[in-house]
């Protein structure tokens, strides 16, 4: 084999292993349809009496898919889950019905100390969809509560997973914890609200909210971050899009948690799986950043961020630390992208960035494939 053969054998098999990297990665990413999201928790009060509703994966608990595990395929149980996954409603909630003794046990609720138990009021199971996302079940929680009832504590068991509880406040409105490992709120005083909780543990809680929304359970985000990393790897271009994007998020982010503009997610969802079709069809058309394109990632970034402020929505704001919460979501938002680039550069712009081959074995073929992935999202969202 002469030299300029052993060249091409060993560009062939970097060529090769590119593709299968950004394969395996993409394969990872259909199975983080699978992740294990918090429950969300909402409790609410009527007189002598307080409901609690929680939203959550139920086919995971039952099928014993252990919190540890980023998404319910790595689970030695997977086999028992995607069975779940795939029974209606009817047949489901028979299998809830056996688990429910359990079910009741991991969810803790004290009152001035003692410990009450509520009891299962309504179930209500989606029909069966997309058997590769998960289904969120609701189940609602009711028991009476005492007259001279003070302060409340709640907790969701470790085995079950993290949950974001979301308390009512005296205006109305809800601040929420993100409770992690079993650990019990903060006291809640009935009718007035959480206990003030300190600026730094605000901080904490909403910068970590806003990076796992991106890293693990972001996809379609991250897929849009990886989008714009591709289509070129020199700082300035990359700062540009980044930058953008960055702000138009902010913009929106913030309008719509101050209910100034509001949108459908029923709309932002397609568009947003629509924008990483966009910029991945663009990487494959153009080898450099066009001034149009800063605009156009503006312009998907305010989209981007009322997907954002839907989270902000369904978890809430302290009202305490309102702009503290916002500011610190937005603070873990950006961390989060910064990681995905981070972490795609030292994967492959470090290694192969200065390579003659670069575009037409790495950026081509990332890009068709993440163009893929946004179009099927497209359609499945739309329908």
């Amino acid at each position: 084999m002469t030299v300029k053969d052993s060249m091409a054998h060993h560009h062939r098999r970097w060529h090769f292993g590119l593709s299968v990297f950004f394969l395996s990665w993409l394969i990872a990413a259909t199975a983080w349809a699978h992740e294990i999201r918090p429950a969300i928790v909402t409790i609410s009060f009527t007189p002598q009496a307080y409901e609690i509703d929680i939203s959550a994966n139920l086919e995971a608990l039952i099928a014993g898919v252990s919190p540890k595990h980023s998404d319910t395929q790595e689970s030695p149980n997977a086999k028992v889950y995607d069975s779940l996954r795939a029974l209606p409603p009817d047949q489901f909630k028979a299998h809830f019905a056996q688990f429910e003794k359990m079910f009741l046990a991991g969810v803790a609720l004290e009152v001035d100390g003692q410990r009450t138990a509520p009891t299962v009021t309504t179930l209500d199971v989606p029909e069966v969809g997309d058997l590769s996302r998960s289904r969120l079940s609701r189940v609602q929680l009711a028991g009476a509560l005492p007259s001279d009832a003070r302060l409340l504590r709640f907790a969701y068991a470790a085995e079950f997973g993290g949950a974001i509880v979301r308390f009512p406040t005296a205006d109305g409105s809800f601040e929420a914890l993100w409770l992690k490992d079993g650990r019990k709120s903060e006291p809640y005083i009935i009718g007035l609200g959480l206990e003030k909780p300190t600026r730094f543990t605000v901080i904490g809680q909403y910068a970590a909210l806003g990076f796992t929304h991106i890293l693990p359970l972001g996809l379609d985000h991250i897929l849009f971050v990886l989008g714009l990393f591709l289509l070129s790897l020199k700082l300035k271009p990359l700062l540009i899009q980044v930058t953008a994007f960055t702000v138009a998020h902010t913009i929106t982010l913030a309008l719509s948690i101050y209910g100034v503009v509001s949108m459908s997610p029923t709309i932002v969802e397609p568009l947003i799986a629509a924008s990483i079709v966009y910029v991945a069809v663009e990487n494959i058309l153009t080898p450099r950043l066009h001034a149009w394109r800063p605009f156009v990632v503006f312009g998907f970034g305010l989209l981007h961020g009322l997907g954002f402020a839907g989270v902000l929505e369904e978890v809430g704001l302290p009202r305490s630390e309102f702009v503290t919460g916002l500011l610190s979501f937005n603070v873990g938002v950006e961390l989060g992208q910064l990681a995905v680039i981070a972490l795609a550069y030292a994967a492959v712009g470090h290694w192969f960035k200065e390579k003659s081959w670069y575009r037409s074995r790495v950026v081509i073929p990332a890009s068709a494939l993440v163009a893929l992935v946004g179009l099927y999202w497209t359609v499945e969202r739309v329908l």
